[in-house]
């Protein structure tokens, strides 16, 4: 940690603008839609099938979502491990990102599961755990919240600690003294805990064995993913820093995100290096030529011209080649995380898979969702460092 301390302060505004009523009118047609599921079975909404157990929710929702999530994880393994804290402001909002991320991640996995009121035997039934790497990931998702609601948790008692209720300042004041105490630890947490299970998410897939495409399958896919979350969670981290500067009118990160994207810039090129090498190796190279080679070649161009732009000394320092870069980055590795899960998994040509209308509802409930908890939040508690400008305080209230 460098000795400079970053001031956070909350945005202000009207919660309740028409954005965000949007925003909860989706989420509402989502949840009516995930009552019915519960109600009436997961056929009665998707079209899942005992070829294709897992669809858009899971591919989506989880393997893509907690990807996004993985900002938090990316800038704290930039941020205290390489750079002793050199990018504090960008942590906090990281963080809470990465909070909604896999909470959300958890309530889909929950919609997904076909027992799904058995769910709370995972944590518990202790004596029925196997080598498996679905366990993995549901135990190290669920502690992965745990230490995401810890990490944000500062931002609460900051705003707690002047409040007139005595027993919020309280226990505001002691949370403030526990964190200064035990944040290493629980960085360490936050740093190991994303790396188990976003290897796992690729482990996965390897289960499936042959019935997954050659270009895709292969025992380096747990480090593929692991490397590739890193990368999707700097791209989320520009996007959301960037666009809450021009929506709250907040100081742009332009400098940071610059020197950080430098760094991507390398991480971005090595695992685009590494994909083609390794298909090249083991002589499937060939196979680009097939149908789903322009699936392939989409996640590896989309990275690589991402990293392109950020080895521009000249482009990363521009607010709008550093957009462009993370939606590159991000699109390439979405597609990678969708194209593992859904497009080069074929489990017979007697199964077929689109998800339904109802699924995409809750999909697009679940990301409306994230977007009005993040505006509620950072709106009332603070999360964004810096103070709003003239130009901020117009247009909050409109967001």
């Amino acid at each position: 940690m460098s000795g400079h301390t970053e001031v956070h302060s909350p945005v202000g505004g009207r919660v309740m603008t028409r954005p965000f009523a949007i925003l909860l009118l989706i989420v509402g047609i989502g949840a009516l839609v995930t009552l019915w599921r519960f109600f009436n079975g997961i056929a009665s909404v998707s079209n899942l099938n005992n070829g294709y157990p897992w669809g858009v929710w899971i591919s989506i929702d989880v393997v893509v979502g907690t990807a996004i999530g993985c900002g938090g994880f990316a800038i704290g393994l930039l941020v205290y491990v390489l750079n002793r804290g050199q990018y504090h402001p960008l942590v906090r909002p990281a963080v809470l990102t990465s909070l909604l991320g896999y909470g959300l991640a958890v309530i889909a996995v929950t919609i997904d599961l076909g027992r799904w009121w058995g769910l709370w035997k995972v944590p518990t039934h202790i004596w029925r755990w196997t080598h498996s790497p679905q366990l993995e990931v549901a135990l190290c998702v669920a502690a992965y919240v745990m230490v995401l609601l810890v990490e944000i948790s500062p931002a609460f008692f900051e705003k707690w600690k002047d409040s007139s209720n005595s027993f919020l300042r309280s226990f505001s004041e002691r949370g403030l003294t526990f964190m200064d105490r035990a944040l290493v630890w629980i960085l360490a947490l936050g740093l190991m805990l994303p790396a188990m299970h976003q290897s796992s998410l690729g482990t996965m897939m390897l289960l499936p064995g042959p019935r997954v495409h050659s270009l895709w399958f292969t025992p380096w896919l747990p480090f593929l993913f692991l490397v590739n979350c890193i990368i999707i969670g700097f791209a989320v981290v520009v996007l959301e820093a960037t666009f809450s500067a021009i929506a709250f009118g907040r100081k742009r990160e332009t400098s940071m995100l610059a020197s950080l994207g430098k760094v991507i810039a390398g991480v971005a090129t090595f695992w685009a290096a590494f994909r083609v090498i390794e298909v090249a190796v083991t002589g499937d190279l060939g196979l680009i030529a097939s149908g789903k080679g322009l699936a392939f070649l989409a996640e590896v161009l989309l990275t690589a011209f991402g990293a392109l732009i950020l080895f521009s000394g000249n482009l990363r320092v521009r607010p709008s080649w550093q957009v462009r870069a993370a939606m590159l980055l991000l699109l390439g590795g979405i597609a990678h995380r969708v194209n593992t899960y859904l497009v080069a998994f074929t489990p017979g040509e007697n199964y077929s898979y689109f998800p339904s209308v109802p699924e995409l509802f809750i999909t697009f409930g679940i990301i409306a969702a994230e977007v009005a908890i993040y505006l509620a939040i950072v709106k009332t508690f603070p999360i964004l460092s810096g103070k709003p400008s003239a130009a901020g305080k117009e247009i909050r209230g409109s967001v």
